[in-house]
C-alpha cells in the first residue's frame, strides 16, 4: 500500500524500535516520552532501558552506549523483544554494538553527522558503513540530524550547545510521522517537565514538529500502522517497575489503614522508589534518607515498632550490610517490607545492569535460622501487586518480607491498569488491643503470629529486642528448649503463609516433553519462548513462580509430573539449587546466563530444540 506522499505504509502487528546513542544525548529521555505517547495511543507495550554505570559515561565508545528498546503490538506484550524493527542510531559507536539486534529488511535511521572519519576509524570501522555497502539489507536512512535540528531553532537565537540536545526531539518528531502517532501528549509532558522554562517547550516543540514535516519528504522511511489494543474498560497509564513498587507500598498502607514509612539509602536501580514515594507527603507517606544501608533499615524496625507500615529499599550490596538489622526483624517478629530491586554483582559489580543473583542471599543471608517471606515480582506492573502482597503478609502475619524485583523490570515500564481500593485484598493488622490480657508472644493458632503492641498504648508494655525470648511471657531467655520451640515458631510461621496462597499453576500439555520452570522478571521472555517454541511444533509446559518462601503447596506435584524440567534464570542456578533442597527427587535441567542482560525468546528457543533433540 502507498500512501498520499508515496510512502510505502506497512501493517505490522507489533514492532520492536531501540534508540540509541551516547549517553547524556537523552535515549532515555525521547525512550520514555516515545513510551507514554504509545501508551496513550492504546498500544499494549514493554520497555527496556539499558544505560551505563556512569554519570558521564566516554562518548564515541561502545562502552559509552545508552540505549531504550520499547515493544509495542495491538495484542498482549510479554517482554521489549530481541530483534528490532527500527533502529535509531546517533553515532558510530551505537550502530555498531547494536546491529547485531537488527532484524534484515528493518528500518535504520542515522545521524550522519555524526559519522566523521575519526570517529569510525576510533571505534573499528575502515569505512564508513553508510557508503560501503555493509547495510545493504537493511532500510538505511541517513540524514543530517543535528544540522537539520539546529537549523529549525537558529532563528529563535539559541546556543549552540542548547540546539545541538534537540537533536533527539527532532528524531521523536519523525518517530511520530512514521507510527501516526499525535504530538499532543508530547506537549503535554514538556510543560510539565519545563513549566519554569517556558522557551524550552518552544524550542522542542518546533523541532519535533519540523521533525515530523521531515519524513514527509523521505519516501524511504514506511509509515507504519499498527492496531490498537482492545483494552476492557478502565483507567491506564504507563508505568515503571520501581514507580510501580512505590504505589503497591502506598496502596497496601491506605487498605490497612496505617501510615507508611520509608527508611533508605540511594543506591542504584533503587533509588526511584525514593524519589517516588518522597513526593507523596500529603498522602501520609514519610520518607527518610539515610546516611547508610544499615541506618535506613533499622530506622525502618524502628518505625514498624511504633505501629507504621515500615519498609526500607536496597540492591545487592545494600542487602548484604542490611543481613544483621533483618536478623533483629526476624527474631522480634516485626512487620518489615524491604524491597531489593537485584543488579549484576558481586560487590559494586554492574549497578544499571540486571540478576537474578541475590535469592540465595535473601533466603539464607543472616546468622542463624532466620525465615523470612519472600516474593518476587514478574513484570514491571507485578511490581505494584509484589510490593502489596509482601506488607499483607507481613502485616497479618507478623515477620519481615521481601520483595524481589530487577533492574530490568524496575527500570521498564508496561501499561498498567490502575486497581479500584476496593477490588485490592484485604489487610487486616494484628494490633493488640489497649487494656487488654497482653503476653508479647502468645500466638494466633492458626498463623503463629504474635501480636502486635504499639508503645505508648495502655496495658501494652513488652520487652522486645535481639536476645532470644521466652515464649508467651516474652522474658529473655538462654533456656535450650525455649530456644528450639522459637525457632521452630519462627519456622513455621512462615511456612503456614503457604495456605494463604494460590496454587502452582502451568500452561501448556500435561504431557509436554519437558517443564520450563522461571521465577521473578523472566517470564515475559519464557513464557514468549514457550509460545515461540509451540508454534515450531515443540511440546512444552510453562510454569512461574513468583512465591519463592514458602513455596506453593503443590510445587513437588507439578514438578515430578513432567520428565524434563528445565529451570530458567539470570544466574549460576540459584533458584534450582532451592528446588533441590527441597525436592531433590526431580532430575533437573537448568539453563543459566549471567551477562547483566535479559533472557531473548531467541536464546530460549535454541535451548529448548538443543535439549529436546537430546
Amino acid at each position: 500500500m502507498i500512501s498520499q506522499n508515496n510512502r510505502k505504509v506497512v501493517e505490522k502487528e507489533d514492532v520492536v524500535i531501540k534508540f540509541v546513542g551516547d549517553s547524556g544525548d537523552g535515549m532515555q529521555l525521547i525512550g520514555s516520552m516515545f513510551s507514554e505517547t504509545i501508551a496513550l495511543a492504546g498500544e499494549d507495550l514493554s520497555t527496556f532501558p539499558d544505560f551505563p554505570a556512569e554519570i558521564r559515561a566516554p562518548r564515541n565508545t561502545i562502552a559509552g552506549v545508552s540505549g531504550f528498546q520499547v515493544h509495542f503490538g495491538f495484542k498482549k506484550v510479554l517482554s521489549p523483544g530481541d530483534l528490532c524493527d527500527v533502529l535509531v542510531a546517533f553515532n558510530p559507536a551505537s550502530l555498531k554494538s547494536n546491529l547485531k539486534n537488527v532484524k534484515r529488511g528493518a528500518t535504520i535511521i542515522v545521524d550522519e553527522d555524526s559519522f566523521d572519519d575519526k570517529i569510525l576509524e576510533a571505534i573499528g570501522y575502515k569505512a564508513n558503513p553508510l557508503y560501503d555497502g555493509s547495510m545493504s539489507d537493511y532500510n538505511v536512512i541517513h540524514a543530517p540530524i543535528t544540522t537539520l535540528a539546529k537549523e529549525t531553532v537558529k532563528p529563535l537565537g539559541v546556543d549552540n550547545k542548547t540546539a545541538e540536545k534537540t537533536k533527539n526531539m527532532f528524531v521523536l518528531g519523525m518517530l511520530f510521522n512514521m507510527f501516526n502517532l499525535p504530538i499532543k501528549a508530547t506537549e503535554e509532558y514538556l510543560q510539565k517537565r519545563f513549566k519554569k522554562k517556558p522557551e524550552l517547550i518552544e524550542i522542542n516543540m518546533l523541532v519535533i514538529r519540523n521533525g515530523f514535516e521531515f519524513v514527509n519528504t523521505i519516501e524511504a522511511i514506511p509509515s507504519i500502522v499498527v492496531p490498537k489494543t482492545q483494552l476492557k474498560p478502565g483507567k491506564y497509564r504507563n508505568i515503571h517497575g520501581n514507580e510501580a513498587s512505590a504505589w503497591g507500598l502506598m496502596a497496601a498502607a491506605e487498605k490497612s489503614g496505617l501510615q507508611l514509612f520509608l527508611g533508605s539509602y540511594p543506591i542504584t536501580p533503587a533509588t526511584e522508589i525514593l524519589m517516588e514515594l518522597s513526593k507523596h507527603r500529603e498522602l501520609g507517606v514519610k520518607t527518610f534518607q539515610a546516611e547508610d544501608e544499615i541506618a535506613g533499615i533499622t530506622s525502618a524496625i524502628g518505625a514498624s515498632f511504633s505501629g507504621s507500615l515500615a519498609c526500607t529499599t536496597t540492591s545487592g550490596p545494600g542487602l548484604s550490610l542490611k543481613s544483621e538489622a533483618m536478623g533483629l526483624a526476624v527474631i522480634t517478629e516485626l512487620p518489615l517490607v524491604i524491597i531489593n530491586v537485584q543488579r549484576g554483582g558481586p560487590s559494586t559489580g554492574l549497578p544499571t545492569k540486571s540478576e537474578q543473583a541475590d535469592l540465595l542471599q535473601t533466603l539464607y543471608g543472616r546468622n542463624g535460622e532466620a525465615p523470612m517471606f519472600v516474593i518476587a515480582a514478574s513484570s514491571p506492573v507485578d511490581c505494584f501487586y509484589a510490593a502489596y502482597e509482601a506488607a499483607k503478609y507481613s502485616l497479618e502475619h507478623m515477620t519481615p518480607a521481601v520483595c524481589l524485583t530487577d533492574g530490568y523490570i524496575g527500570f521498564g515500564s508496561e501499561v498498567f491498569e490502575i486497581p479500584k481500593m476496593s477490588n485490592l485484598p484485604s489487610i487486616t493488622p494484628r494490633k493488640a488491643q489497649p487494656n487488654t490480657k497482653y503476653l508479647p508472644y502468645e500466638r494466633d493458632p492458626e498463623t503463629l503470629a504474635r501480636s502486635w503492641a504499639v508503645p505508648g498504648t495502655e496495658g501494652l508494655r513488652h520487652r522486645i529486642g535481639g536476645l532470644e525470648k521466652s515464649d508467651i511471657y516474652g522474658e529473655v531467655s538462654t533456656d535450650p528448649i525455649n530456644h528450639e520451640k522459637m525457632m521452630n515458631f519462627r519456622h513455621e510461621k512462615v511456612q503456614r503463609i503457604a495456605n494463604k496462597l494460590p496454587l502452582q499453576e502451568f500452561t501448556g500439555p500435561a504431557d509436554a516433553d519437558m517443564l520450563v520452570v522461571s521465577w521473578g522478571g523472566t517470564k515475559g521472555q519464557v513464557q514468549g519462548a514457550v509460545e515461540e517454541a509451540a508454534r515450531q511444533g515443540m511440546r512444552l509446559a510453562h510454569t512461574h513462580f513468583r512465591y519463592i518462601n514458602p513455596l506453593p503447596r503443590n510445587t513437588k506435584d507439578i514438578l515430578s509430573s513432567f520428565k524434563k524440567v528445565l529451570i530458567c534464570e539470570l544466574n549460576m542456578g540459584q533458584f534450582v539449587s532451592y528446588l533441590r533442597i527441597n525436592f531433590p527427587e526431580i532430575p533437573y535441567l537448568q539453563y543459566n546466563k549471567y551477562q547483566g542482560q535479559p533472557f531473548t525468546v531467541v536464546e530460549l528457543v535454541d535451548q529448548f530444540s538443543q535439549i529436546l533433540k537430546g
